[in-house]
């Protein structure tokens, strides 16, 4: 009797000790993408997070535009260092110092097919003065490329999507204080060198990315294709030496230029070397000349298959 007791005690604590089958849960159900016109939903790519920021960071603030759906990105009010900080730094980045800039918002990703195609069907908008990219025919109204940057936009026009959306053109300053953040960085994400890794340049590719395809390319906010892709128009007019005498605290760009009406474009794009990718590097383009006639295409400026936009906003 005793040795049964022994054995069934025995058999229950082997029986304990055997591995059981945990439950795991289902796995989430992912709806895949699918392709709508431009004129139909924004693109899927701005229910993308944010890439992750350090724990010892403090994620930036995000809001949704309801007109566009774009992601946009606070940037707190701070000084930050302007202009070429490296050995690579041109005549019109210097002298190099220290501007204030009140907060603002920045779109997280440069401006889409889709998301502009809605302006366009809204009336308020011109579609792109060409449809095509670089070494695709059908792109502006092609579904599969509805979350690519949108390119063959003049200055005029972007400004008017900014103004359709309820923002407007960042200053050249605003756009490189959300490139650069707080420290002296060199590119959006550091000081090492580009690389298929953090952006779309060196024509690689041979044409634009999906927006914000590049995680690891991300400004210390959250801004994502601020190196190559596309060089993005910005609000202020182009002058080589407007650093020269600039003021300290939220700049402008120099005053009207009565014949000269280049505008600044930045970022570099997908067919630049690194050289153009460093945040401080300055482009130019002309933008729309209001002295002459509406049938002289100088009224409405220049476009081209490696500039789109990005916008801002107060806060």
């Amino acid at each position: 009797m005793k040795k049964k007791l022994i054995l069934s005690v025995l058999s229950l604590l082997l029986a304990a000790c055997q591995p059981h089958a945990i439950p795991m849960p289902a796995p989430a159900s992912v709806t895949p993408v699918v392709g709508d016109a431009v004129t139909n939903t924004p693109p899927a790519i701005l229910q993308t997070p944010t890439p992750a920021l350090d724990a010892a960071e403090t994620p930036p603030s995000v809001r949704i535009s309801p007109n566009d759906g774009m992601t946009q990105l606070h940037v707190p009010e701070g000084t930050f260092h302007r202009g070429g900080l490296d050995i690579f730094a041109e005549n019109d980045e210097v002298p190099p110092r220290q501007v204030g800039i009140n907060s603002f918002w920045i779109d997280q990703v440069e401006v889409t097919n889709g998301m502009y195609g809605l302006c366009v069907a809204s009336g308020s908008c011109e579609p792109p003065v060409k449809t095509n990219s670089d070494n695709r025919a059908d792109y502006f109204r092609n579904p599969e490329f509805k979350d690519y940057p949108v390119v063959y936009v003049t200055w005029r026009e972007a400004r008017i999507y900014c103004e359709w959306a309820g923002r407007r053109l960042p200053t050249e300053a605003e756009w490189e204080r959300a490139a650069r953040g707080d420290d002296m960085r060199t590119y959006p994400w550091g000081d090492e060198p580009p690389t298929a890794e953090f952006a779309n340049l060196n024509n690689d590719l041979g044409d634009t990315s999906r927006v914000g395809s590049y995680a690891a390319g991300a400004s210390p906010f959250g801004a994502l294709d601020m190196a190559g892709n596309v060089w993005e128009w910005v609000a202020d007019y182009y002058d080589v030496a407007y650093y020269v005498d600039a003021p300290d605290a939220n700049p402008t760009g120099p005053a009207d230029r009565i014949g000269k009406y280049s505008r600044v474009i930045r970022g570099g794009s997908f067919q630049d070397p690194p050289v153009n990718l460093r945040i401080s590097n300055r482009g130019y383009e002309l933008g729309p000349n209001p002295s002459v006639l509406p049938i002289d295409p100088a009224y409405y400026g220049r476009s081209s298959v490696k500039i789109g936009f990005r916008c801002a906003a107060d806060p």
